[in-house]
């Protein structure tokens, strides 16, 4: 019975690694060695498995029709609007953490004091969230209307809803306002555009001079 028993056991697990089961498809090494393993670790031969099942030559997700494989302008507006805003609030409330300190050096630690600190950093919280947030608006705005005109998505949209959130921002300074705004938000996005394309034009140069 014991000797029975192993032996049912070792039918067992050769089944399961494709050893010797008489149910399951075997590969052999000829038919192995004719299979693409491109980026793959090579399979051992005793494993049950059909390695050209394990080849991705499609996409990973499934994407709704007429959907795009990156996320638009509209669908980052909302992380960017959020994003400027809590940034803002959080650089404001350092600045009136620091601008408190400094307004109330000569008080001594009170409750008075608290209280001023506190008004300094809700204060400048406030309103450095509301000037990052309302340019983030302006420029997504922008960027999204650019974007559906045009029917493209690519650095000239940046740049150019850049500029505009720039003018905008500014126009209530007359004309000069509106150019340095406008030239504020030229060299901003354009700085963004060329460190995003940065590696793709150093590969360029460097084909170049190869």
């Amino acid at each position: 019975m014991e000797v029975g028993g192993g032996n049912s056991k070792g039918s067992g697990f050769g089944g399961l690694f494709g050893a010797g089961g008489a149910g399951g498809p075997g590969y052999s090494h000829a038919d192995l060695a004719g299979v693409p393993l491109t980026g793959m670790s090579p399979l051992s031969p005793y494993l049950n498995v059909d390695p050209r099942y394990l080849i991705q030559d499609t996409d990973e997700f499934i994407l709704p029709t007429g959907a795009n494989k990156t996320r638009g302008r509209f669908e980052l507006a909302f992380f960017t609007i959020g994003g400027c805003c809590m940034t803002g609030a959080a650089f404001g409330a350092l600045n009136g953490l620091r601008l408190g300190l400094k307004e109330t050096h000569s008080m001594a630690w009170s409750k008075p004091r608290n209280v001023q600190i506190l008004n300094m950093v809700t204060r400048q919280g406030a309103v450095w969230a509301n000037t990052l947030g309302s340019l983030a608006l302006l420029y997504s705005a922008f960027g999204v209307i650019i974007e559906k005109t045009r029917g493209a998505e690519d650095d000239l949209n940046t740049v150019a809803a850049g500029t505009m959130t720039g003018m905008l921002y500014k126009c209530t300074g007359g004309v000069r306002g509106i150019a340095r705004g406008g030239l504020a938000g030229l060299m901003l996005t354009g700085l963004y555009a060329l460190y995003n394309n940065w590696e793709h034009m150093k590969g360029s140069v460097q084909r170049q001079s190869l």
